[in-house]
């Protein structure tokens, strides 16, 4: 293994999965401190990894464009093909998709990546020559870091992303973000979107947790769905303010800030784990292994049951939760 000089890990989206990804990223530099690191991400997530002390190349693509126009196909493999001039030792397709492992294919000839019955796109795996098996509805942090560190040959253990440094970084940050921290009062962030609406915890019930608990609740946004729920909560409360649109590099440095982060399933609701920052996570129709729990990074789930194979978009059962055991998980994280 000591001839892997360069590596290149795909993982293009999205950015929950992103960030767990990137946990594995310390324990590699520390068994290969030499080892060249590059990351090929989907062109909207790039500031996710960004400052990243372990990263030494990040190569934005831009996938997604080919939606709006079939002929972008070509651009987008004559600028992979480009890299593939960086000479990559090995190639990690962390993702398993049938289009991240055409991509892996493309960077390098040696792929690794997940075995057919480790994906849900079982094809992908024709795509590697080397074969991570872990079963699709494992936790997912645990997936993500085997598959980066199996064909390396170490192990992360519980033990180690347990114990782990932050890992997002930020630099040049937009200053508004400090007009939104109390100093008298506890900072606590809410994350009131995701990518279905059945994965939101209402806004009334954000309302009452700001309400009982009467410290200084930040809301962060980023679609205009949720720009206006969040300027709703700011006019309904003394306690809630609605934190303009910023930048993920902004939003980094505002959870790493804050004192409590309330959210759902999403992306930056992540980040707080990602930062060591105390959280609790809200959970409806998606499984509660998407994360480690911690003595500082709590979920509270819904009775639903979740299939892993099959997701019901249509399961609002995350509505249902009392804001109430949110309260009580907030006040002892907050104040022990």
């Amino acid at each position: 293994m000591n001839q892997i000089k360069k590596l290149a890990i795909v993982k293009l989206s999205a950015m929950g999965d992103i960030i767990h990804a990137m946990v594995a990223l310390q324990y590699i530099k520390k068994n290969y401190p030499n080892i060249s690191i590059d990351w090929f991400v989907e062109e909207s997530f790039s500031q996710v990894l960004q400052n990243n002390p372990h990263i030494n190349n990040i190569y934005s693509i831009n996938l997604k464009s080919i939606k709006k126009n079939k002929l972008e196909i070509f651009n987008q493999i004559k600028l992979i093909k480009n890299y593939s001039k960086n000479n990559y030792d090995l190639v990690i397709d962390a993702q398993g998709l049938i289009k991240s492992a055409i991509v892996s294919r493309l960077l390098g000839n040696s792929v690794a990546g997940f075995d057919k019955n480790s994906i849900r796109e079982k094809s992908a795996s024709l795509f590697y020559n080397k074969k991570v098996s872990i079963p699709y509805d494992e936790n997912t942090i645990d997936r993500n870091v085997k598959v980066l560190s199996s064909p390396l040959d170490f192990e992360i253990t519980s033990k180690m992303i347990l114990e782990k440094e932050p890992f997002l970084f930020y630099k040049d940050e937009n200053s508004i973000i400090y007009d939104y921290l109390d100093k008298d009062k506890k900072n606590i962030v809410f994350v009131i979107g995701s990518t279905w609406e059945s994965r939101n915890y209402p806004k009334e019930k954000f309302l009452k947790i700001a309400n009982e608990l009467k410290e200084n609740c930040v809301v962060v946004w980023g679609s205009e769905n949720e720009k206006e729920k969040a300027f709703w909560l700011e006019s309904n409360s003394e306690f809630i303010k609605a934190l303009p649109k910023i930048d993920l590099n902004s939003l980094k440095a505002f959870i790493s800030k804050s004192d409590l982060l309330i959210g759902n399933d999403t992306g930056p609701t992540h980040m707080a784990w990602a930062l060591n920052i105390p959280s609790i996570t809200i959970f409806g129709p998606t499984p509660i292994n998407r994360i480690y729990q911690t003595s500082i990074n709590k979920i509270v789930k819904s009775n639903s049951k979740v299939n892993h194979y099959k997701l019901d978009k249509n399961d609002f059962s995350i509505t249902k939760i009392d804001e109430k055991i949110i309260i009580k998980e907030a006040k002892s994280l907050l104040y022990g």
